[in-house]
């Protein structure tokens, strides 16, 4: 019998599909349709997150085939959070695209690509099948490869034929590498393959440990192809053209969610699948990460176009999601707790500052830095949501972003791995440097007579009220954080003082 709550699992997939196919099929609806889905995705998230609480992980068998045979989607905390960061950052840039996009582009095929983006996202958030994972994939980079394309520029179409290159050429060798496990396991499921690889016995795999060595090569192809996709460094070089030439709401939703998801599915394969002995595989995501915070972070202090300024800032923030992996094993809870968190906090973030970037193209013609002089003049609720949203960056109270950054810094100093903490804290500074240099800038004179004050628009404080939600997860943490222990995906409960003592109440 299904579990109580387990049908909402397939109504987050099908929920966004077909308001795809209805947005295609009907153009002139599309907009309410997308705002309807929209609100309804994030009813379902909120329904999810009581059923969780109350019955614990969720599982829903689909077609009534379970593992092996067919296929599982599944829920815990960990998945709650990605489906949360979905709906938090997805009803924001589905209402800032009613005023981004005229209703005469309906038509053109924002609305249908936003909602399979959205559903492909969910289903691979819920999905426990190494292959099904692979077409989620296909669907989530496709679709995103032509809503980069909508802009229509030469820039917009060589950032898209790049990131379709990108993403196909990782996706067959992540097929490739689930081909292997295939052939070396007989399962496809993640639970199956986990107690296969991770136990090592002659009854899981037919030659015992000593056939680990094939498996390793073909989690090596999926880690490779993962690291692609979600850009990270040195492999991030379709990035910024596609963020940066993309309309606005495609590069928030890029920036803030699809990245995101491949580093969700590395992180899946990592705790539930992957077998002892990944600890130099950890050291080196590491070190990549905090290559990626310093590389992303100066180049974006280089930059003179305000939106390339915010794509390279994701290259570096993305590290961040990478330093756990090098945390040891006993404290490495901790930190993923804290980059869980910091999924929350970023998407919000960045999704405020690209669309303070749209409110500055759209509405002040130009988003270059050296003509940002009275813009706090013009635009002072974009520039007070750029700030926010900044804060976060930064990793500074009471914003969300400082508790995430703190958790990261407790699992590291506890470690006494001292150099990620050094690398967090220099990220911070680093985050700082280009934050401060926009906002600064902002409020410079330049000697020429001010723009008169201007009535600010709906997009303006749309993007505002997105910039203060990082603000308010900053004083939701502890019951968030305690959904997701749901099912411990990370382990052992949390039992860290800064929110509440083991065992104790908030």
């Amino acid at each position: 019998m299904p579990q109580p709550g387990a049908a909402l699992l397939v109504v987050a997939v099908l929920l966004p599909v077909s308001a795809a196919a209805a947005c295609f099929l009907a153009p002139r609806l599309a907009r309410g349709i997308a705002v309807a889905v929209a609100l309804g995705l994030a009813s379902v998230v909120v329904l999810l997150a009581v059923e969780l609480v109350a019955h614990g992980p969720l599982e829903y068998r689909v077609g009534g085939w379970g593992a092996p045979l067919g296929i599982d989607l599944r829920a815990d905390g960990l998945t709650l959070f990605m489906l949360l960061a979905a709906a938090l950052t997805g009803l924001p840039i589905t209402v800032y695209g009613l005023a981004y996009f005229p209703a005469s582009a309906a038509a053109g095929g924002f609305w249908p690509l936003w909602m399979l983006l959205w559903g492909a996202l969910n289903a691979l958030f819920l999905s426990g099948d190494a292959f099904n994972l692979y077409v989620t994939l296909e669907l989530m980079g496709l679709s995103a490869v032509v809503l980069v394309a909508l802009a229509g520029s030469v820039d917009a179409l060589g950032g898209a034929m790049r990131y379709l290159l990108m993403t196909l050429t990782a996706s067959l060798i992540y097929l490739l590498g689930v081909g292997l496990l295939y052939h070396q396991t007989g399962v496809l499921d993640l639970n199956l393959l986990g107690a296969a690889l991770q136990g090592g016995a002659a009854d899981a795999l037919q030659g015992g440990a000593a056939a680990l060595g094939p498996a390793w090569v073909a989690l090596g192809l999926m880690c490779a192809a993962l690291l692609v996709k979600s850009a990270l460094f040195p492999l991030h070089f379709w990035l910024p053209p596609a963020h940066s030439s993309a309309p606005v709401p495609v590069s928030a939703a890029l920036s803030g969610l699809v990245v995101k998801a491949t580093v969700y599915l590395l992180l899946r394969l990592w705790l539930d699948v992957m077998p002892p002995g990944k600890e130099d595989l950890g050291t080196a995501l590491g070190v990549l990460g905090a290559a990626a915070i310093v590389w992303g972070s100066v180049q974006a202090l280089r930059q003179s176009e305000l939106k390339l300024l915010v794509a390279y800032s994701t290259v570096a923030q993305l590290g961040y999601l990478f330093l756990p992996f090098a945390v040891e094993a006993a404290h490495a809870g901790v930190a993923w707790r804290g980059a869980a968190y910091f999924v929350l906090c970023h998407a919000l973030a960045k999704t405020a500052m690209f669309m303070t970037v749209g409110n500055l193209q759209k509405l002040g013609g130009s988003a270059r830095l050296g003509e940002l002089r009275h813009v706090a003049r013009q635009f002072p609720v974009s520039l007070a949501a750029f700030g926010i949203a900044g804060i976060t960056i930064i990793g500074l109270p009471p914003s969300g972003g400082f508790l995430a950054k703190w958790l990261l810094l407790q699992a590291s100093i506890g470690a006494g791995q001292w150099w990620l903490a050094v690398v967090v804290l220099a990220g911070g500074l680093l985050s700082a440097a280009y934050v401060f240099r926009v906002v600064g800038l902002a409020f410079v004179e330049d000697g020429s007579e001010s723009a008169p004050a201007r009535r600010s628009s709906a997009a303006e404080w749309i993007t505002l009220a997105v910039a203060l939600g990082t603000l308010a997860l900053g004083f939701t943490a502890p019951p968030m954080l305690r959904v997701l222990e749901v099912g411990s995906p990370f382990g052992e409960p949390f039992g860290g003082a800064l929110l509440w003592e083991p065992g104790g109440a908030p």
